[in-house]
């Protein structure tokens, strides 16, 4: 007859099993579990082939979340489809240069970070694979555009890649009228290549090129005396300047020397100071004698005045003279009136 099995110890082994599957998924997982994470969501025009869920979220190049949810949608504002992308973030994976943690958690630090150009774009992770992932980067020229109608969705804007913007660009590209410009280039290339001119044009190229020859010919024969006489008139021209170097020196040598005779404490100067005085001293003493009221002016009209007198007592004596002759031996003669 067989053992009946213990409750407990059964109890116990499940009990155990299942501690044992939960150390083992800790161990496993890590800390994951544990970590408060954040998901903000994207809405992407075009088509997302080649982007999966856990497809790698970039911030700057480095990896800062998951993608976890991919769906279709409708971008009502501009009636057409969008492919909405829910990404979820890790915490504390940006650092400052000065050591403080940004939590990309935190939505008022992500709507700073949208402010200041944060935008969200595909981009290819592998061109074997064709796989994408979602590249976070700042693109400040480019304007927010949100989607969400909803004010508690956390959206990050989105740019498009430059394949859908080049593709944008040439949908809007008048390809009829480009071709049919080419075609009449290319019409007109034909008749202007058809004409008799273009025709001969290779013969009169040919011509030129052997005129040049010929003319290259001749320059190069004559290029020895040419080049003489420019070697010589090199030389002359740089004696010329070293002539003129020289006189320049010399110059202003003089300049200096005559900066140095005119300066205030030269010899020169101090001589033409003391001249200058000493003419102005003269000057006062002859103004001094020209003077009206001057001893020298007195004496000179006196002495002008004697030498008056004495000339009319010579004229008195020449006249009697000239009427009594013996008046020197007799004396003077009254003279009587008839």
């Amino acid at each position: 007859m067989s053992r009946k099995a213990d409750p407990v110890l059964i109890g116990a082994f499940v009990l155990g099993a299942i501690a044992l599957a939960v150390a083992t998924i800790l161990l496993v997982a890590g800390d994951d579990w544990f970590r408060k994470r954040s998901q903000h969501m994207l809405y992407f025009e075009g088509a997302a082939q080649g982007l999966q869920v856990g497809a790698p979220v970039v911030f700057l190049g480095v990896k800062v979340g998951t993608v976890k949810d991919i769906q279709l949608g409708l971008d009502e504002s501009g009636n057409k489809f969008v492919v909405p992308v829910t990404i979820e973030v890790e915490p504390h994976v940006v650092r400052t240069k000065g050591g403080e943690q940004i939590d990309l958690r935190d939505r008022e630090t992500l709507r700073r970070l949208v402010e200041r150009g944060l935008r969200g774009r595909l981009r290819l992770q592998s061109i074997l694979t064709g796989q994408l992932y979602v590249d976070l980067d700042f693109h400040p020229d480019k304007p927010a555009r949100h989607v969400a109608t909803d004010p508690a969705v956390s959206e990050i804007p989105t740019i498009r890649t430059a394949v859908q913007e080049l593709t944008t660009r040439l949908e809007g590209f008048p390809m009829g009228k480009f071709l049919a410009d080419v075609a009449a280039i290319g019409e007109a290339l034909n008749q202007t290549l058809n004409t008799p001119e273009a025709r001969n044009l290779p013969r009169r190229m040919d011509a030129t090129l052997k005129h040049l020859e010929s003319l290259a010919a001749r320059l190069d024969a004559k290029s020895g005396p040419i080049l003489e006489e420019t070697r010589a008139d090199l030389v002359d021209m740089r004696k010329a300047l070293m002539a003129a170097q020289s006189a320049m020196a010399r110059l202003e040598t003089a300049a200096d020397r005559v900066g140095a005779l005119a300066g205030a404490d030269s010899e020169l100067v101090r001589n033409l100071t003391r001249a200058s005085e000493e003419l102005a001293s003269a000057a006062k003493a002859v103004r001094g004698l020209a003077e009206v009221e001057s001893p020298t002016v007195q004496n000179v009209n006196q002495a002008l005045k004697e030498i008056a007198r004495a000339a009319q007592a010579l004229r008195q004596l020449a006249e009697l003279l000239e009427q009594q002759p013996d008046a020197i031996l007799r004396g003077k003669r009254k003279v009587e009136n008839p």
